[in-house]
């Protein structure tokens, strides 16, 4: 599915939301409910009918239901208490549907999902659409008023249970069929969609494992729901946006509940054979032959084109579009600026110079069949001069990294990362490569082995016989930055809920820092708090607030990695953190919320008062709004719209914003979604 940044999807948030339905479990009613008009079903087969309806609208994969095997399910909202929670939802007037009564209310949360969705699921906003609103049709009369009977009064026996542990969802054992060319589909639109979030093997990683045990007690009809609506904690809205149809997502779904298929291995050889140098070293220029200022230029993902358009960030003409592969992830200077090194996700390795009065393509190979990093070697001091010497690309399949020659791309070593997890010192076959920087102090890559929870200082000196030191953090780690003076490392365990900190001097962990769900800072974004001195913030997946973290031992020793700040945001779903030593600001986003507004709204935090946002806007009337970057005098802040690559007038497009009014000030139209934009200069300095 969709993003990287994807993302960047969290379907184990999992399925069902009764729009109708309220917060966490609360005390047993000391009243009961008056009873409205019904259709009773005769109370020896209530149980049996309820439990019927539940299996067929697969509730308990969102919901907690109490005496429902397996219903803990933590989308949807705890139905415990339901009936007293609508009673008073009935009385305050908070309620806006049209029953007048309790049970009223319940058979309309199911038959009229939307009518009136209720202000809380488990901590975010319900949203319209996530309940089916076909489930009326699905159960039959007798099965809805039997679940109506049984949230509105249970069974005593089920009353009574307070402290039970329910039981666990079990396999049905009835894997959906699909067919030879529906099977084809869903593989290739899953490795490409949504293996970056969920696994090449579906074990999981940002978001949830979707191996057959986790996915067939839920069902078609429940699976198929959160693919087409998403969820509030980041999973994209695939169906809503019209990237599938209602028939593909059922395909999907019944895919998510098969075995994973196994996909193949990639060797050196195999790299090889891919390997092309378009333009030798020898005859490139051995000066910059435009006169633009290159080191301004951006070069931005243009996702669903397969290109990069490299853009001048002083006139905003776009001076080249180069294709380099499907769903490119992100761009890389060398060391000098001069090269740019392209992955995508399709573990293609393209690598442009940007000297010509147009920039080109001097070399490309394909390294594994998904990717999301590279760095190249920066090192220069009393160990030798490093300078764009070698490249390394980090895979997600197979899980491995490939050393490569830096000018001309020829791959010479692979090293596999599978290995044992952290915490269980189990055995895990897809540890992927996640973020990976290079050190300013020794010639050394900081590699992150995500899901065993290792951070690899490599040791590139000698890149045929590479010394790795292991140093473990926390588990999922995913992407991050340096603080203002390089020498630390922050990268965020995004399933872990913390930021693991790594002093690249010293080489070795400094901390682990708690955070709210879901951290995704990209770079991050390093500032001085009035308070609490130099920090860095990352925004959240999983809830609406920005983090920020002491980073000055030094200076403010009491603050030092620990997390001093939170500053809440108007939704979750943010992907990018943003800001600039001369900013007043600090940019942020809500890409992958389930909101359309919120997705494409951005807002700013005033540094001088970084207690709540100081302006939060929509960017365009389309679309989402994500991912942040300034120009080399950091005067202007570079803003994507991400559209629809099949909709004319809403592909996408760049919004350009004066960094000290906030003022809009250009657009840049037509570009076919875009996505991350990466300045030439601010990228070799790490600035962010």
């Amino acid at each position: 599915m969709k993003h990287h940044w994807m993302a960047w999807i969290l379907l184990g948030i999992s399925v069902l939301g009764l729009a109708a339905c309220a917060g966490r479990s609360q005390p047993t009613p000391t009243s009961t409910p008056a009873l409205s008009a019904t259709s009773p079903v005769a109370g020896s087969d209530v149980m049996e009918l309820a439990m019927e309806g539940f299996k067929k609208g697969a509730c308990g994969a969102c919901h907690v239901i109490p005496g429902v095997p397996g219903a803990q399910g933590t989308l949807g909202p705890d139905l415990s208490q339901i009936a007293e929670v609508a009673e008073k939802r009935l009385e305050s007037g908070e309620y806006t549907g049209k029953a007048k009564s309790v049970l009223d209310y319940l058979h309309e949360a199911i038959v009229e999902p939307d009518a009136f969705v209720a202000p809380d699921c488990n901590g975010v906003p319900c949203q319209k659409g996530l309940m089916p609103a076909n489930l009326g049709a699905l159960l039959s009369p007798a099965e809805i008023e039997a679940v109506v009977q049984y949230l509105y009064h249970p069974p005593e026996e089920v009353a009574e249970q307070t402290t039970s542990v329910p039981e666990e969802p079990s396999l049905t054992g009835e894997v959906p069929l699909l067919s030879e060319e529906e099977f084809a589909w869903a593989k290739q639109v899953y490795f490409e969609r949504c293996a970056g979030c969920h696994g090449t093997l579906r074990k999981g990683a940002t978001g949830p494992a979707l191996t057959p045990d986790k996915t067939q007690p839920k069902g078609t009809l429940a699976l198929a729901s959160i693919i087409f609506n998403g969820t509030p904690r980041g999973m994209p809205d695939w169906g809503k946006q019209g990237f599938l149809t209602q028939e593909q997502t059922e395909i999907m779904a019944k895919f998510l509940q098969m075995e994973p298929p196994a996909p193949p291995e990639m060797s050196l050889e195999q790299m090889k054979q891919t390997w092309k140098v378009l333009v030798p070293p020898e005859q490139r220029p051995t000066q910059p032959q435009t006169t633009r200022n290159w080191q301004n230029y951006f070069v931005v993902t243009l996702r669903d084109a397969g290109q990069v358009a490299v853009i001048d960030g002083d006139t905003y003409e776009v001076v080249a579009k180069l294709d380099t592969g499907y769903a490119v992830h992100i761009s890389r200077m060398s060391a000098t600026g001069r090269y740019v090194y392209v992955i995508g996700r399709d573990g293609r390795l393209v690598m442009v110079d940007l000297w010509p009065e147009v920039p080109q393509k001097v070399a490309e190979v394909q390294t594994c069949y998904d990717a999301r990093s590279v760095e190249v070697s920066k090192y220069k001091g009393e160990l030798g001069d490093f300078t764009d010497r070698y490249a390394i690309v980090g895979c997600y399949w197979p899980p491995h990294f490939v050393i490569l020659d830096g000018q001309t791309l020829e791959p010479f070593k692979i090293v596999s990362t599978r290995g044992y997890t952290i915490d269980m010192e189990e055995y895990h076959p897809e540890p992927r490569v996640a973020a990976i920087v290079a050190s300013h102090f020794k010639p050394e890559w900081i590699v992150n082995i995500k899901e065993i929870g290792q951070i690899w200082l490599v040791d590139y000196s000698d890149p045929h016989n590479p010394t790795i030191k292991m140093i473990e953090a926390a588990r999922y780690l995913h992407d991050g930055g340096w603080d203002a003076t390089k020498r630390y490392f922050l990268v965020a365990a995004n399933q872990s809920n913390k930021v693991a900190v790594v002093d690249a001097l010293d080489g070795k962990l400094v901390a682990l820092v708690d955070t709210p769900a879901v951290p995704h800072p990209g770079r991050g974004a390093n500032w001085v708090d009035p308070q609490f001195g130099p920090v860095w913030s990352t925004a959240h997946l999983g809830d609406a607030a920005i983090t920020t973290i002491g980073t000055d031992p030094v200076g403010h020793p009491q603050y030092a990695w620990k997390a001093v700040r939170e500053i809440a945001l108007p939704g979750s779903g943010s992907l990018f953190i943003k800001t600039h030593p001369t900013s007043p600001w600090i940019w942020v986003d809500m890409t992958l919320n389930s909101d359309p507004k919120l997705a494409r709204t951005i807002c700013v935090v005033a540094k001088s008062d970084p207690t709540q946002p100081y302006k939060c806007w929509e960017v365009a009337d389309y679309g989402r709004a994500t991912h942040f970057e300034y120009n080399r005098q950091g005067t202007e802040v570079w803003v994507s719209v991400w559209g629809t690559a099949d909709k004319p007038g809403q592909t996408g497009e760049i919004v350009i914003y004066d960094d000290r009014t906030l003022q809009e000030k250009e657009r840049i139209p037509n570009l076919i979604t875009p996505t991350g934009k990466f300045n030439v200069y601010n990228t070799v300095n790490d600035i962010y």
